[in-house]
């Protein structure tokens, strides 16, 4: 049976450590012990206040295209992090955006919250349920100072779930899931507003004022200078959280020039403004890390990168299978690793390879690295600090990828050339969830080294980099299939399905997933509302109920 975790108050193990050490007063009188304690607890606190922490989100960053993996994209500023830090080679996200961002900022699989099945869209009255407790709250409750810069994506119909009622100090940029890296506008994605109208509205703001002021500027310039603006001001005497998560290098594909002409000898048109893409994003991140070094930031500074999910298009994933939106490897494994001066030497330049999860980043962060403490939340993230550093075997041995009862096996895969989404989404107004999990179900999960996925996981091709004259393989699938099963750890690549060859891991696999969609929410992807058209809003993107 599957449960979540709910954590109890406990001193948090950096503090506790410290304590251990500090306070030992010996035989004393009551009076002096109190003293001692007392004066060597304040000291601990004062010692221990926490590092900043700086995570950096790529978007649709695909799991060839970074430097250490092999791809012929120079990313030396990744490149360089990576190999002071600890690289992320078991590392998962979830296919898509705003679950994998709800996930980060909740610790919660997204069949918790009512996001199993499709990003949260501009013009639906959605956003994640704000009973839901996020990653800045806590981290200020370790007296941070918390900041968003770039891409939301976690809904903004009301108020009350913009990112400066979430818990974040400021936020500057932008509220939906994609838009013109120049103009800052985006239409409306769904059908009841006019496609081909791309100005449709401003999806661009400065905490709620929107900014205006940024459009025709590229968004990685303006979002490199906030952070850095941010990062200069900081009072260093408290802990900073920066969430920098970038537009790049989602569609469109856009970039200055001068970023793709180092590219001239890739063939292919689109792949080479995405290695553009790339490149630039990589030097943007040098900068922000030049400004933290300048500011006598950096030696106290945890920073992580991350993609929000694998590559699609222009992106590639190779030599893994699938990509963006599909349940395969290609969809979720992740680029991912972590740096900064506040590392502990023992872990730089290693290679993490245990099994980690988005979910992880939020227990980790405020208890494992901030000191906070977890009492009474119900997560499915673990605190992964103390593995990462080889001190504590790792308590994570299964990952839900997902659950989504209203993919089936038979559902119709349509390609959307703007929003690269191979699988329709169900709008689920008045869609009744089945009462049990079934095979047909869209679904994907990891247990130890296996892999079961089942319904319709999405496009299972493998995509070579264009510039390589790599010819992939076909996969081959039984006709009707609906049940895959693979050893990950022996079969990265997901070229042989056991299921056949397994048939008791693939019964043990079910249980496991009837017993988590026993534990789901129900899904919640609301019909579009005409309310949210920026032309009745003085042609902005922003909250519209209440």
């Amino acid at each position: 049976m599957y449960e979540t975790k709910t954590y109890s108050n406990a001193l948090s193990k950096p503090l506790q450590d410290f304590a251990e050490w500090t306070c030992v007063p010996g035989d004393m009188p009551s009076l002096q012990m109190f003293v001692v304690l007392l004066v060597c607890c304040s000291l601990a606190l004062v010692a221990a206040k926490p590092p900043h922490i700086v995570f950096i989100l790529a978007d649709d960053y695909g799991y060839h295209d970074i430097g250490y993996h092999g791809t012929v994209i120079k990313t030396p500023t990744l490149d360089s992090l990576a190999a002071q830090g600890t690289k992320l080679e078991n590392y998962y996200v979830q296919p898509i955006c705003s679950p994998t961002r709800s996930q980060l900022m909740t610790g919660r699989y997204q069949i918790h919250t009512g996001l199993q099945h499709f990003v949260i869209v501009a013009d639906q009255e959605n956003c994640v349920p704000v009973s839901e407790v996020m990653l800045p709250q806590k981290l200020k409750e370790q007296n941070y100072s918390t900041h968003l810069v770039g891409k939301w994506h976690l809904g903004f119909y009301k108020k009350e779930c913009l990112p400066q009622n979430r818990g974040f100090d400021t936020a500057f940029g932008y509220l939906s899931g994609c838009g013109d890296y120049w103009t800052h506008h985006r239409a409306g994605p769904m059908p009841s507003f006019p496609t081909a109208d791309h100005w449709l509205g401003l999806d661009f703001m400065d905490n709620e004022r929107p900014a205006w002021e940024y459009v025709g500027n590229y968004s990685a310039f303006v979002f490199r200078d906030r952070a850095n603006k941010i990062i200069r001001e900081h009072d260093a005497s408290k802990p900073m959280f920066l969430y920098l998560a970038l537009q790049s290098v989602h569609n469109p594909l856009q970039v200055p020039e001068q970023y793709i002409t180092p590219y001239q000898f890739i063939a292919n048109a689109n792949r080479r403004t995405h290695a553009g893409m790339i490149a630039c994003m990589d030097e943007i991140i040098g900068q922000v890390v030049d400004q933290l070094k300048a500011s006598k930031l950096w030696d106290d500074t945890i920073l992580i990168f991350s993609t929000d999910n694998g590559g699609i298009a222009a992106g590639i994933n190779w030599p893994l299978r699938g990509e963006k939106n599909t349940l395969w490897e290609g969809g979720m494994r992740g680029n991912g690793f972590i740096s900064g001066g506040a590392l502990p030497a023992s872990v730089r330049g290693t290679v993490s390879r245990q099994l980690m999860h988005v979910s992880d980043w939020f227990p980790t962060l405020v208890q494992g690295v901030a000191g906070g403490n977890l009492e009474g939340l119900s997560l499915d993230g673990y605190n992964q600090w103390q593995t990462i550093q080889g001190k504590q075997v790792n308590q994570r041995k299964e990952i839900l990828h997902n659950i989504d009862p209203l993919i089936s096996a038979n559902s119709r895969i349509m390609m959307d050339e703007e929003s690269e989404m191979p699988l329709q989404p169900i709008f689920s107004n008045n869609m009744q969830m089945p009462s049990t999990y079934n095979t047909s179900m869209r679904a994907a999960l990891r247990v130890g080294d296996w892999k079961i996925l089942t319904g319709n996981p999405g496009i299972g091709m493998y995509h070579t980099p264009p510039e390589a004259n790599i010819r992939a393989i076909v996969p081959l699938e039984k006709p009707n299939q609906k049940i895959w099963l693979f050893n990950i750890t022996a079969d990265p690549y997901e070229k042989n399905d056991l299921s056949d060859a397994h048939p008791e891991i693939v019964d043990m696999m079910i249980g496991k997933l009837k017993a988590y969609y026993n534990t789901s929410v129900p899904v919640r992807f609301p019909d579009p509302s005409p309310e949210s058209n920026p032309a009745l809003h003085l042609g902005i993107w922003g909250p519209w109920v209440n």
